[in-house]
């Protein structure tokens, strides 16, 4: 994978006039923190990998977002992190104008603490066996607390039914990555809604 791909290039071209500076000054400052961060496309969006998936930004029609793939296991000295704000936020809140984002040398602390946290990481496993693993530590079926909301929930219940066994793996998935109760109260109220309009989770992205 090289270093820059021209997708972002294409991606920021097309973007609102307001967000075309701040994702810009993004893209920079993630190369900044480390020459080693490649980029690459998911969801029809911008993500930036070291080690896996480390950051990612994304512009909509009124603001911009910036996230860390796991937000909530790096320190938060600064308090800009907010773990909560929503997907098209991100961690950063909505981004309107360059003066939103945080001084430079303080964005890029953060993304080489994402870094070293990854390279805290155990070694990654095979493809293949990590593949393995995951079959069989998340299951597609809800599980109880959720199996139970959605029971009280009949019309998405009647879509989640629906979705494909990876559609529902995402979710759960969302759902016990949860570091605490409280979030994972939060993305189940999140999920039901999404749900009960027949949205996958990763819908914003499609």
């Amino acid at each position: 994978m090289e270093q820059y791909d021209n997708r972002i290039d294409v991606y920021i071209d097309k973007a609102a006039d307001f967000a075309k500076p701040i994702l810009t000054h993004l893209r920079k400052l993630v190369h900044l923190a480390s020459p080693e961060i490649k980029e690459t496309m998911k969801w029809s969006a911008p993500f930036f990998e070291y080690k896996g998936i480390l950051c990612h930004m994304m512009a909509f029609k009124q603001h911009c977002g910036f996230g860390f793939w796991k937000a909530d296991l790096l320190p938060d000295p600064h308090g800009i992190l907010q773990t909560e704000a929503g997907e098209s936020a991100g961690n950063l809140g909505k981004l309107t104008t360059l003066a939103d984002l945080p001084e430079d040398d303080i964005l890029i602390w953060y993304i080489r603490e994402a870094i070293a946290a990854k390279d805290m990481s155990p070694a990654v496993k095979p493809a293949a066996a990590t593949k393995k693993a995951a079959i069989k530590t998340i299951p597609t079926e809800a599980p109880q607390y959720f199996a139970d909301l959605l029971d009280k929930n009949p019309e998405a219940k009647a879509y989640f039914d629906k979705f494909s066994p990876s559609q529902r793996k995402e979710y759960i998935t969302w759902f016990e990555d949860a570091k605490s109760d409280a979030t994972r109260q939060k993305r189940l109220d999140t999920a039901i809604e999404w749900i009960s309009e027949g949205k996958s989770r990763h819908w914003k992205y499609k």
